[in-house]
């Protein structure tokens, strides 16, 4: 229902406040509406003497619980809508409920409606009349329909005639946008639906995997995690996904990027998890000399992975949740929410569609250099397993912590040791750093076996380090390594 409303009542007990649930109903309002009223309920309950300073003191707080909200400065209004409780005699009249109506009249607007495009319709209730057929009632989320009209189902991939339609007990010819209706149709079991989208046939997708503009929601504690699994609400329904979080490439992070598209074209990173004010830096960042503070990005997004298939429109709402979460622990379970901006309708979307989306990981490996071989090469060590296939590495670009730069140019014997070529040759001092450190290590050999630990001390804080950084794009088939 978070896609159908234009404004809304948020109900508070006014002897307990803002409640768990009372908190999730705000962040859903504050990502699906624009007006909200506060109606504190229950007055009934304070002693008439505290009455008024009671209901006084709760709406200072809840003026306090909005101030950092879209909702700051809107109305609260205390009522009691059942006095003395469910059990009360019908005689005993609500109070404070003319104000509420008054208020209700002055926040009412009429919202701009747009007939046009694809009718699209959420319905939240299904149910069969005797002689009539099966009616669907709900609210149109987009376009328009009319008598006669052919609408399909399309979880159930079935199209159906509009025999009849009526807006509140009044038969109408015609609806659009932002209408609340019945639509009957024949032949229908209602049991096949109780709730979902019906829409103008062929213009909805059932998708498998989509990508996701990404905002967490402030008030969700812990990190949002790659590979974690959340309830994904989308419309009416809620199936289990797994994520996979990406950003822009820290070059691109201040850039601006349009609101509800996404460019193929561009490269992504790969993210362990959302990057939010207490991430730990990436190692990119750390290579970029950024370790300080996180750099965010100004936009990020999501690979959402359903465990069963969604039919939905593009651009529609997208909420993360962790419903599992126990309602008595006083945590909000809404976790992130997003726009859908792609949806991936084949089964084997790994294979079809993936490779297009390039989110690239980081690699970083470091190793050191055993000893000189000539002026313009180094054995290097501690870079690969000893099983590796070091001739995938041939080629690649790595740096000497001393400043020069090499490739590598194949094994060297049998344990991971390899072969480094320094194009511009080495400079005078590394080969002096490297020729003290090797003379060390062969008086070690001859010494007795104490010493020879010695030398492997020094050895280790030998100044001589070995850098490869390079790229591998997560959806690549060949897992093909690229240096800029």
């Amino acid at each position: 229902g978070a896609q159908i409303i234009d404004l809304m009542m948020l109900v508070i007990d006014v002897t307990k406040g803002m409640q768990t649930q009372s908190a999730e109903c705000l962040v859903i309002g504050q990502i699906a509406c624009q007006k909200m009223v506060v109606v504190l309920n229950k007055i009934d309950l304070l002693p008439e003497g505290k009455r008024q300073s009671a209901i006084e003191k709760m709406t200072k707080k809840m003026q306090k619980t909005l101030e950092n909200t879209k909702f700051c400065g809107c109305p609260i209004v205390a009522v009691a809508a059942k006095p003395g409780g469910p059990e009360a005699p019908e005689s005993e009249n609500p109070l404070g409920v003319a104000e509420l109506i008054e208020v209700l009249k002055s926040q009412a607007y009429l919202p701009s409606r747009d007939p046009s495009g694809h009718f699209l319709m959420a319905v939240d209730h299904c149910f069969s009349i005797k002689g009539q057929g099966t009616v669907m009632t709900g609210t149109i989320l987009s376009g328009s329909v009319s008598l006669g009209d052919n609408v399909e189902i399309p979880a159930l991939k079935v199209t159906k005639k509009v025999k009849s339609m009526q807006m509140f007990h009044t038969p109408v010819t015609y609806a659009m946008q932002g209408d609340r209706v019945g639509i009957c149709v024949t032949q229908f079991d209602p049991k096949l639906l109780e709730r979902g989208l019906i829409c103008t046939p062929e213009s909805l997708h059932t998708i498998h995997a989509a990508i996701i503009s990404v905002k967490k929601i402030q008030y969700f504690r812990g990190a949002l995690q790659t590979k974690a699994k959340f309830h994904i609400t989308v419309g009416h329904e809620t199936v289990m996904g797994r994520v996979m979080f990406f950003s822009p490439a820290p070059a691109d992070f201040s850039e601006e990027i349009q609101e509800n598209g996404f460019d193929f074209e561009k490269d992504y990173l790969y993210q362990e998890e959302y990057l939010s004010k207490d991430s730990k830096p990436s190692d990119e960042n750390k290579e970029n000399g950024q370790s300080e503070e996180v750099q965010l990005p100004r936009r990020q997004w999501a690979l959402l992975e359903f465990e069963k298939p969604i039919t939905c429109p593009k651009l529609c709402l997208v909420i993360g949740s962790k419903l599992d979460t126990d309602i008595h622990m006083n945590t909000c379970r809404l976790a992130f929410h997003g726009v859908l901006l792609q949806g991936m309708e084949d089964k084997n979307y790994v294979e079809t569609f993936l490779p297009k989306l390039k989110v690239y990981k980081l690699k970083h490996k470091e190793g050191q250099v055993e000893r000189v071989m000539d002026d313009y090469s180094v054995i290097g060590r501690s870079l690969f397993k000893k099983e590796t296939n070091i001739q995938i590495f041939v080629g690649l670009k790595v740096r000497l912590s001393t400043g020069e730069d090499g490739v590598i140019d194949g094994g060297f014997g049998q344990s991971g040791k390899f072969k480094i070529r320094i194009p511009d040759g080495l400079k005078p001092e590394t080969k002096m750093l490297l020729s003290v450190a090797s003379k060390k290590k062969s008086k070690a050999g001859k010494g007795d076996a104490n010493k020879e630990d010695e030398s492997s001390k020094n050895d280790s804080a030998q100044p001589v380090a070995i850098t490869l950084l390079f790229k591998r794009y997560v959806f690549d088939t060949q897992k093909k390594m690229i240096q800029s």
